[in-house]
């Protein structure tokens, strides 16, 4: 009988899923119909047209872009309300459609209308009388998951299903975070519909969904003020770029494009870092006294720019010695920053040298003549371009890479065992990650070149010709093709977004809280994190520059208490483990057990043996993601192990074994690279290690422990 209300039930849905799915065909149709009359319009000769196109064809190319990441789960929820609240349920996806008549078919999840979905509970219905969540593959209802959220109610709907959420949890991972929508939780919504004033702070211990909630709630911004987010943008910024390909597909599949998501090492524009530097150094870089050295960096000459310059001039010897070029770079450094001030050295020079014209007939010829010689004179021009070239700050940063020169600018900001260490880790030649927010201070410091020389600068014509090019063809006359500086990708004044979320938020370093600041100063924010997995050894100078990041702007907090990832055994294993090496942690509850403890094994004679053996065993086991984590010294040792093993296990002859090549299931990744991924099976070698491998290590090692969902190994 149970089978046969089932069977009934998934056909009664799968007709009205085929009907949206009718709709979202009828959609597309109209949006394509929409872009073609657009192009039409640009046809008609005249700006009226042109701007009609590019409206229309702008609209038209967002509502294809939306229909089109909504193919997948279109449809997941349903709610019953009491009867004489509304007879007819209600139906809520990813997006909002329309039948022809203009009435409501399917409910965006995000609109007033649906918030009811996740805050109704048995405690608190809100008139709902049984809420059912759908599962599709493509558009296919696949099953239903019923709560009968108010059992007073005399009512003949069938509940069928186990129930959506355990259902949710309990399945294989893949390599990208899904989006939750269809079983989000009261607290968790909460804090997606918070006020968009100000800031959200969602914090919580591990597996309680803070990234994923984040993400919802961009979705949710977007959809209740379109305009201003979409056109002011919304920055994503997470650990890794790892991390941020394990999330890309979240958005999108909610219906939202218009979004930046970048790793740490990505979040100045025309820059891209995965390399970080040995925890000694990147504790050096990320400390706040980086921010004056760099200030202090930006001020110096050139390293191999001219110290003097001589001509003569009818009758007169002009010198500009040490001393007097000096004070004018003092002088124009204190009028701004230092590129901007380009359009202002030559007139200044000037200045200096006409006061040194005395001869006779030097002054019958008079300034003007005086300027249109020495601006005429390549020597000048070559000259005033040595002694102030235009600086990128990828190239002021490679100043400090000489030890007298960073000693020297260093001098009571870092000590010699700290400049030590900086210089060995710019020998490395390209950028780190924690470089990224020391070429965004310089950024700051020098200001970007100016594209035109203003009017009032109309006797540079001849030095700058008015226009960047020829200023960057003169400096390629005096350092060479392979020296030229390059234009910035994007401009300082483009850096505000409308939005900023920050996953993972207690690993900030306080200069990268000053370069995400910088980026968020008109901003709404969303801040993710759990102090307890800080990889940052100085919490109270990070919570320092996180306040100065956030100033000024209401703050919002949320806590999620319940875990959903884990089940109730690993957990247990990893509360256990904060609480023996003293992290103040926050312990949610896990809410699902398996009746599987974790394992820890001893390792063998052959350690490579022992590692196949026990991922064998696990690859056995789940059916979904595994993954091994090694300390940061031995991550391509044990690539190299598993690339070259093709065994499988014998009793799972038709389980993959994971790999560090060629199989998708299985990853090698450092304890750093696991925030904020979940494995179905996770396996840990050698935890002393990773422990032990930076001062923060207890808590990396905390995060490892937390990142499995069904099976945790430990080889010690």
């Amino acid at each position: 009988m149970a089978d046969e209300v089932l069977a009934a039930e998934l056909e009664a849905e799968q007709a009205f899923v085929d009907r949206v799915y009718v709709q979202l065909k009828r959609s597309a149709r109209n949006a394509q119909a929409l872009a073609t009359e657009g192009y039409g319009r640009g046809a008609l000769g005249h700006e009226g047209g042109l701007v009609e196109r590019d409206a229309m064809v702008f609209q038209a190319a967002r509502r294809i872009a939306q229909l089109d990441a909504a193919h997948e789960g279109l449809v997941f929820g349903r709610l019953d309300l009491l009867p004489e609240l509304d007879p007819e349920p209600r139906y809520i996806g990813r997006i909002g459609l329309r039948d022809d008549d203009r009435d409501s078919l399917l409910i965006d999840w995000r609109a007033p209308a649906a918030a009811v979905f996740y805050q109704a509970t048995a405690a608190e219905p809100h008139s709902v009388v049984r809420r059912r969540v759908l599962r599709c593959s493509g558009p296919q209802v696949v099953g239903v998951e019923d709560e009968l959220l108010d059992s007073e109610v005399e009512t003949d709907l069938p509940i069928v299903g186990e129930g959506a959420l355990m259902a949710q949890l309990s399945r294989a991972r893949d390599r990208s975070m899904h989006s939750i929508v269809a079983t989000i939780q009261a607290e968790q919504d909460r804090a997606i519909r918070a006020p968009a004033k100000g800031v959200v702070a969602i914090s919580g211990g591990p597996g309680t969904g803070k990234t994923v909630v984040a993400l919802h709630r961009a979705a949710y911004l977007l959809y209740t003020d379109r305009r201003r987010y979409e056109t002011g943008g919304v920055l994503v910024v997470g650990p890794s770029g790892v991390f941020m390909r394990y999330i890309e597909r979240v958005l999108p599949s909610l219906g939202e494009t218009a979004v930046a998501l970048r790793s740490l090492g990505e979040v100045v524009g025309g820059l891209r870092a995965t390399r970080h530097d040995e925890p000694a150094a990147a504790a050096v870089k990320g400390s706040r006294r980086m921010a004056e050295l760099m200030r202090r960096t930006a001020r110096q000459q050139a390293p191999g720019s001219p110290k003097e310059y001589r001509v003569f001039w009818r009758d007169d010897v002009i010198h500009l010695d040490r001393g007097a070029l000096g004070k004018l770079r003092r002088q124009l450094m204190g009028q701004g920053q230092r590129n901007r001030q380009l359009p202002r050295v030559a007139s200044a020079l000037l200045d200096v040298m006409w006061r040194q014209v005395r001869g006779e007939r030097g002054r019958e010829r008079g300034r003007e003549a005086f300027d249109d010689d020495m601006l005429s004179s390549e020597a000048f021009v070559d000259f005033a371009l040595s002694w102030w070239p235009p600086l990128a700050a990828p190239e002021v940063l490679a100043w400090l890479r000489d030890p007298e020169f960073l000693a020297r600018v260093g001098e009571g900001v870092v000590t010699p065992e700290e400049q030590r260490l900086l210089v060995e880790s710019w020998q490395a030649g390209d950028l780190s990650v924690e470089d990224v927010p020391l070429v965004d201070e310089l950024r700051y410091a020098l200001g970007d070149v100016p594209d035109r020389v203003r009017d009032e600068d109309h006797e540079l014509d001849d030095f700058l010709g008015g226009d960047l090019q020829e200023l960057t063809t003169a400096a390629e006359r005096e350092f060479g093709s392979g020296r030229v500086w390059q234009p910035p990708t994007h401009r300082i004044d483009d850096d505000g977004y409308a939005h900023v979320l920050v996953d993972e938020a207690q690993d900030l370093t306080p200069m990268q809280w000053r370069m995400v600041g910088r980026r968020g100063r008109a901003a709404t924010w969303t801040i993710v994190g759990d102090a307890a997995q800080s990889s940052w050894p100085v919490p109270a100078e990070s919570a320092s520059a996180r306040a100065a990041a956030i100033e000024g702007k209401d703050l919002h907090e949320f806590h999620l208490s319940t875990n959903y990832r884990n089940s109730s055994e690993i957990y247990d294993h990893a509360a256990a483990y904060a609480e023996r090496v003293g992290l103040d942690a926050d312990l949610p509850t896990a809410v699902r057990s398996t009746g599987v403890s974790p394992r820890v094994v001893a390792v063998g004679e052959d350690e490579a043996a022992t590692l196949r053996a026990e991922l064998a065993t696990l690859a056995g086991q789940v059916g979904g993601t595994i993954g091994i984590v090694v300390p940061v010294a031995r991550r391509a040792e044990v690539s190299t192990w598993l690339a070259s093993w093709p065994e499988r296990a014998d009793d799972a002859p038709h389980a993959t074994t994971p790999t560090a090549a060629g199989d998708d299931r299985g990853v090698v990744l450092t304890g750093i690279d696991t925030k904020g991924l979940e494995f179905d099976g996770i396996v840990v070698l050698d935890p002393a290690a990773i422990e032990a491998e930076s001062p923060t290590g207890r808590a990396t090692l905390y995060v490892v422990l937390t990142r499995a969902t069904q099976l945790l190994t430990l080889i010690r």
